[in-house]
Protein backbone atom coordinates (compact mmCIF):
# COMPACT_ATOMS: atom_id res chain seq x y z
CA UNK A 1 0.00 0.00 0.00
CA UNK A 2 1.37 3.53 -0.63
CA UNK A 3 1.22 5.22 2.56
CA UNK A 4 1.29 8.98 3.10
CA UNK A 5 2.26 11.18 5.92
CA UNK A 6 0.93 14.82 6.95
CA UNK A 7 1.70 17.24 8.58
CA UNK A 8 0.54 20.45 11.11
CA UNK A 9 3.39 23.08 11.57
CA UNK A 10 3.26 26.96 12.33
CA UNK A 11 5.99 29.62 12.51
CA UNK A 12 4.71 31.27 15.53
CA UNK A 13 7.63 33.44 15.07
CA UNK A 14 6.70 34.98 12.02
CA UNK A 15 5.51 38.74 12.60
CA UNK A 16 2.77 38.79 10.25
CA UNK A 17 1.03 35.38 11.38
CA UNK A 18 1.42 37.15 14.69
CA UNK A 19 -0.24 39.99 14.15
CA UNK A 20 -2.65 37.98 12.44
CA UNK A 21 -3.26 35.91 15.24
CA UNK A 22 -3.44 38.61 17.57
CA UNK A 23 -6.27 40.53 15.71
CA UNK A 24 -8.22 37.55 16.05
CA UNK A 25 -7.89 36.29 19.81
CA UNK A 26 -7.87 40.04 21.13
CA UNK A 27 -5.26 39.43 23.02
CA UNK A 28 -2.33 36.85 24.58
CA UNK A 29 -3.01 34.66 27.82
CA UNK A 30 0.66 33.10 27.77
CA UNK A 31 -0.16 31.10 30.56
CA UNK A 32 -3.15 29.14 29.16
CA UNK A 33 -2.91 25.81 27.65
CA UNK A 34 -5.10 26.72 25.28
CA UNK A 35 -2.96 29.71 23.53
CA UNK A 36 0.40 29.62 25.12
CA UNK A 37 3.44 30.54 23.53
CA UNK A 38 4.55 26.92 23.74
CA UNK A 39 1.23 26.43 21.07
CA UNK A 40 3.04 28.01 18.14
CA UNK A 41 6.59 27.95 18.76
CA UNK A 42 9.14 26.96 15.98
CA UNK A 43 12.27 25.76 16.89
CA UNK A 44 12.54 23.57 13.87
CA UNK A 45 11.36 20.76 15.07
CA UNK A 46 9.71 19.70 11.48
CA UNK A 47 13.37 19.16 10.04
CA UNK A 48 14.37 17.02 12.84
CA UNK A 49 10.82 14.79 12.61
CA UNK A 50 11.60 14.69 8.85
CA UNK A 51 15.12 13.52 9.52
CA UNK A 52 13.58 10.82 11.86
CA UNK A 53 10.71 9.84 8.89
CA UNK A 54 13.86 9.78 5.79
CA UNK A 55 15.90 7.46 8.77
CA UNK A 56 13.48 5.01 9.79
CA UNK A 57 10.82 5.28 7.56
CA UNK A 58 12.22 5.89 3.97
CA UNK A 59 9.01 3.46 2.95
CA UNK A 60 6.44 7.26 2.92
CA UNK A 61 5.22 7.94 -0.47
CA UNK A 62 5.07 11.39 0.41
CA UNK A 63 4.88 14.18 2.88
CA UNK A 64 1.88 16.92 2.75
CA UNK A 65 2.62 19.91 5.16
CA UNK A 66 -0.68 21.54 6.02
CA UNK A 67 0.27 25.61 6.81
CA UNK A 68 -0.81 29.23 7.07
CA UNK A 69 0.53 30.81 3.99
CA UNK A 70 4.14 29.71 5.80
CA UNK A 71 7.00 27.65 4.39
CA UNK A 72 9.72 26.56 6.07
CA UNK A 73 13.00 28.52 5.32
CA UNK A 74 15.21 24.91 5.27
CA UNK A 75 12.49 22.89 3.17
CA UNK A 76 12.88 22.33 -0.47
CA UNK A 77 10.11 22.84 -2.02
CA UNK A 78 11.42 21.53 -5.25
CA UNK A 79 11.66 17.58 -3.80
CA UNK A 80 8.42 15.32 -5.49
CA UNK A 81 8.00 13.88 -2.25
CA UNK A 82 7.06 16.83 -0.19
CA UNK A 83 3.92 19.22 -1.01
CA UNK A 84 3.25 22.28 1.14
CA UNK A 85 -1.05 22.43 1.54
CA UNK A 86 -2.37 26.01 2.63
CA UNK A 87 -5.48 26.35 4.89
CA UNK A 88 -7.10 27.65 2.25
CA UNK A 89 -7.10 24.45 0.01
CA UNK A 90 -9.43 22.41 2.69
CA UNK A 91 -10.64 24.54 4.91
CA UNK A 92 -14.37 26.67 3.98
CA UNK A 93 -14.07 30.36 4.43
CA UNK A 94 -16.01 30.27 7.65
CA UNK A 95 -13.33 28.42 9.12
CA UNK A 96 -10.06 30.92 8.20
CA UNK A 97 -8.20 32.03 9.70
CA UNK A 98 -7.85 29.42 11.88
CA UNK A 99 -5.60 28.83 14.73
CA UNK A 100 -7.30 25.05 16.07
CA UNK A 101 -6.00 22.32 15.44
CA UNK A 102 -8.68 20.24 16.75
CA UNK A 103 -10.60 21.97 13.59
CA UNK A 104 -8.28 21.63 11.14
CA UNK A 105 -7.85 17.82 11.20
CA UNK A 106 -11.28 17.99 10.45
CA UNK A 107 -10.00 18.71 6.94
CA UNK A 108 -7.45 16.66 6.37
CA UNK A 109 -9.07 14.21 4.64
CA UNK A 110 -9.70 17.04 2.15
CA UNK A 111 -6.02 17.00 1.28
CA UNK A 112 -5.55 16.89 -3.25
CA UNK A 113 -3.38 13.84 -3.83
CA UNK A 114 -3.50 12.38 -0.22
CA UNK A 115 -3.39 8.38 -0.38
CA UNK A 116 -6.08 6.29 1.18
CA UNK A 117 -3.53 5.27 3.66
CA UNK A 118 -1.43 7.60 5.52
CA UNK A 119 0.06 8.74 9.03
CA UNK A 120 -1.01 12.15 10.53
CA UNK A 121 1.61 13.99 12.90
CA UNK A 122 2.75 16.93 14.49
CA UNK A 123 6.14 18.64 14.18
CA UNK A 124 7.42 17.78 17.80
CA UNK A 125 6.74 13.89 16.86
CA UNK A 126 9.15 11.43 15.85
CA UNK A 127 10.45 8.44 14.83
CA UNK A 128 12.86 6.89 17.33
CA UNK A 129 13.83 3.44 15.55
CA UNK A 130 13.03 1.39 12.32
CA UNK A 131 9.54 1.09 11.68
CA UNK A 132 7.42 -1.13 9.24
CA UNK A 133 3.72 0.36 7.30
CA UNK A 134 2.62 -3.30 9.34
CA UNK A 135 3.45 -1.09 12.69
CA UNK A 136 0.40 1.17 11.86
CA UNK A 137 -1.80 -1.03 9.45
CA UNK A 138 -2.71 -4.69 9.99
CA UNK A 139 -2.34 -6.81 7.13
CA UNK A 140 -6.37 -6.76 6.80
CA UNK A 141 -5.56 -3.41 6.08
CA UNK A 142 -7.62 -1.80 9.29
CA UNK A 143 -5.34 0.67 10.92
CA UNK A 144 -3.93 0.21 14.32
CA UNK A 145 -5.58 2.96 17.24
CA UNK A 146 -2.88 3.56 19.46
CA UNK A 147 -4.48 4.55 23.41
CA UNK A 148 -3.91 5.38 27.09
CA UNK A 149 -5.51 2.67 28.93
CA UNK A 150 -7.97 5.21 30.85
CA UNK A 151 -10.52 2.70 32.77
CA UNK A 152 -13.79 4.09 34.23
CA UNK A 153 -12.86 7.89 32.18
CA UNK A 154 -16.31 8.32 31.83
CA UNK A 155 -17.53 8.60 35.52
CA UNK A 156 -13.84 10.56 36.36
CA UNK A 157 -15.07 13.01 34.46
CA UNK A 158 -18.54 13.23 35.79
CA UNK A 159 -17.29 13.02 38.96
CA UNK A 160 -14.60 15.87 38.57
CA UNK A 161 -16.52 17.72 37.07
CA UNK A 162 -20.45 16.94 39.61
CA UNK A 163 -19.09 16.14 42.52
CA UNK A 164 -15.66 17.84 42.72
CA UNK A 165 -17.15 20.80 40.97
CA UNK A 166 -13.70 21.11 38.83
CA UNK A 167 -13.16 22.33 35.33
CA UNK A 168 -12.26 19.74 32.84
CA UNK A 169 -9.47 21.04 30.65
CA UNK A 170 -9.68 22.10 26.71
CA UNK A 171 -7.98 18.82 26.17
CA UNK A 172 -10.02 16.73 28.28
CA UNK A 173 -13.47 18.42 27.27
CA UNK A 174 -13.00 17.89 22.94
CA UNK A 175 -11.92 14.16 23.71
CA UNK A 176 -15.52 13.82 25.86
CA UNK A 177 -17.08 15.60 23.22
CA UNK A 178 -16.13 12.93 20.70
CA UNK A 179 -17.04 10.54 22.86
CA UNK A 180 -20.54 11.45 23.77
CA UNK A 181 -21.12 11.53 19.95
CA UNK A 182 -20.05 8.54 19.61
CA UNK A 183 -22.01 7.00 22.77
CA UNK A 184 -25.23 8.94 21.17
CA UNK A 185 -25.13 7.07 17.77
CA UNK A 186 -23.45 3.85 19.00
CA UNK A 187 -24.35 3.24 22.56
CA UNK A 188 -21.14 2.96 24.04
CA UNK A 189 -18.80 5.76 25.48
CA UNK A 190 -14.74 4.94 24.23
CA UNK A 191 -12.86 6.04 27.88
CA UNK A 192 -9.56 4.78 25.58
CA UNK A 193 -6.84 8.86 25.09
CA UNK A 194 -4.90 9.26 22.29
CA UNK A 195 -1.13 9.00 22.72
CA UNK A 196 -0.34 12.43 21.80
CA UNK A 197 1.92 10.71 19.11
CA UNK A 198 1.91 9.52 15.38
CA UNK A 199 -1.33 7.89 14.16
CA UNK A 200 -2.77 5.97 11.29
CA UNK A 201 -5.90 6.88 9.25
CA UNK A 202 -7.88 5.74 6.16
CA UNK A 203 -8.66 8.80 3.91
CA UNK A 204 -12.04 7.01 3.01
CA UNK A 205 -12.54 6.71 7.40
CA UNK A 206 -12.09 10.51 8.09
CA UNK A 207 -14.74 11.25 4.67
CA UNK A 208 -17.12 8.46 6.20
CA UNK A 209 -17.23 9.96 9.90
CA UNK A 210 -17.70 13.41 8.92
CA UNK A 211 -20.29 12.96 7.29
CA UNK A 212 -21.77 10.60 9.72
CA UNK A 213 -21.14 13.78 12.36
CA UNK A 214 -21.79 16.77 9.90
CA UNK A 215 -23.86 18.64 12.10
CA UNK A 216 -22.04 18.65 15.51
CA UNK A 217 -18.60 19.15 13.34
CA UNK A 218 -20.53 22.37 11.22
CA UNK A 219 -20.75 24.07 14.70
CA UNK A 220 -17.71 24.09 15.25
CA UNK A 221 -16.36 25.98 11.99
CA UNK A 222 -16.58 29.52 13.63
CA UNK A 223 -14.18 28.08 16.09
CA UNK A 224 -10.62 30.13 14.87
CA UNK A 225 -9.23 29.33 18.26
CA UNK A 226 -9.83 26.20 20.47
CA UNK A 227 -13.21 26.06 21.96
CA UNK A 228 -15.55 24.36 24.37
CA UNK A 229 -17.45 22.86 21.45
CA UNK A 230 -14.53 21.50 19.86
CA UNK A 231 -14.52 17.79 18.64
CA UNK A 232 -11.01 16.05 18.89
CA UNK A 233 -10.22 14.08 15.97
CA UNK A 234 -10.82 11.01 18.54
CA UNK A 235 -14.19 10.96 16.93
CA UNK A 236 -12.40 8.68 14.02
CA UNK A 237 -10.87 6.21 16.36
CA UNK A 238 -14.20 6.04 18.45
CA UNK A 239 -16.23 5.34 15.75
CA UNK A 240 -14.17 2.99 14.07
CA UNK A 241 -13.83 1.27 16.84
CA UNK A 242 -17.97 1.12 17.22
CA UNK A 243 -17.50 -0.32 13.33
CA UNK A 244 -14.90 -2.29 14.08
CA UNK A 245 -12.78 -0.84 11.48
CA UNK A 246 -9.50 -0.74 13.61
CA UNK A 247 -7.41 -2.22 15.80
CA UNK A 248 -7.06 -1.21 19.76
CA UNK A 249 -3.62 -1.34 20.99
CA UNK A 250 -2.82 0.01 24.49
CA UNK A 251 0.90 1.67 24.62
CA UNK A 252 3.67 1.42 26.87
CA UNK A 253 6.22 3.84 27.31
CA UNK A 254 8.49 1.40 24.90
CA UNK A 255 5.85 2.23 22.39
CA UNK A 256 5.14 6.17 22.43
CA UNK A 257 6.50 8.06 25.16
CA UNK A 258 5.09 11.81 25.81
CA UNK A 259 8.10 13.67 26.33
CA UNK A 260 7.52 17.33 28.37
CA UNK A 261 10.07 19.34 27.50
CA UNK A 262 10.49 21.20 30.71
CA UNK A 263 10.67 18.18 33.14
CA UNK A 264 14.59 16.92 32.83
CA UNK A 265 13.91 13.66 34.41
CA UNK A 266 12.15 12.99 30.31
CA UNK A 267 15.68 12.70 28.90
CA UNK A 268 16.52 9.97 30.97
CA UNK A 269 13.30 7.90 30.55
CA UNK A 270 13.49 8.17 26.43
CA UNK A 271 17.09 6.86 26.82
CA UNK A 272 15.87 4.18 29.38
CA UNK A 273 12.71 3.13 27.24
CA UNK A 274 13.99 3.72 23.39
CA UNK A 275 10.09 4.16 22.06
CA UNK A 276 9.14 3.47 18.70
CA UNK A 277 7.89 6.97 18.87
CA UNK A 278 8.05 9.84 21.20
CA UNK A 279 6.92 13.63 20.99
CA UNK A 280 8.39 16.37 22.61
CA UNK A 281 6.17 18.23 23.84
CA UNK A 282 5.33 22.09 24.47
CA UNK A 283 3.39 23.33 26.38
CA UNK A 284 2.32 26.30 29.07
CA UNK A 285 4.79 25.34 32.13
CA UNK A 286 7.92 25.54 29.31
CA UNK A 287 10.02 28.03 29.18
CA UNK A 288 12.51 29.28 26.59
CA UNK A 289 15.76 27.62 28.32
CA UNK A 290 14.01 24.24 27.76
CA UNK A 291 13.13 24.94 24.26
CA UNK A 292 16.88 25.60 23.38
CA UNK A 293 17.82 22.31 25.18
CA UNK A 294 15.48 20.40 22.99
CA UNK A 295 17.13 22.01 19.99
CA UNK A 296 20.81 20.83 21.04
CA UNK A 297 19.01 17.70 21.55
CA UNK A 298 17.42 17.06 18.37
CA UNK A 299 20.54 18.17 16.69
CA UNK A 300 22.50 15.92 18.52
CA UNK A 301 19.70 12.63 17.67
CA UNK A 302 19.24 13.43 14.20
CA UNK A 303 22.38 15.17 12.73
CA UNK A 304 22.46 13.94 9.20
CA UNK A 305 20.01 15.87 6.60
CA UNK A 306 17.35 14.63 5.11
CA UNK A 307 16.35 15.20 1.04
CA UNK A 308 13.79 17.65 2.71
CA UNK A 309 16.04 20.08 3.40
CA UNK A 310 17.78 22.56 0.93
Amino acid sequence: MDIDLVYLWVDGNDPEWRAKHNAVIGRTEEGSAVNCEGRYANHDELKYSLRSVYRYAPWIRKVFIVTDRQTPVWLDTSNPKVRIVDHTEIMPVACLPCFNSSLIEHFLCQIPGLSEYFLYANDDMFINRPVSPEDFFAQDGLPIIRFNRRPFRKWILLCKERILHKSLSNYNLIIHNAAKLVEERYGRYYGGKAHHNIDAYRRSDLRYVEDVFRDAIEKTYPNHVRCANDIQRSLFYYAALAEKRGHLHYITQKTSFRFHIDNLKHYGKLEKYNPMLFCMNDSQYANDNDRRRVAVFLEKRFPEKSPFEQ
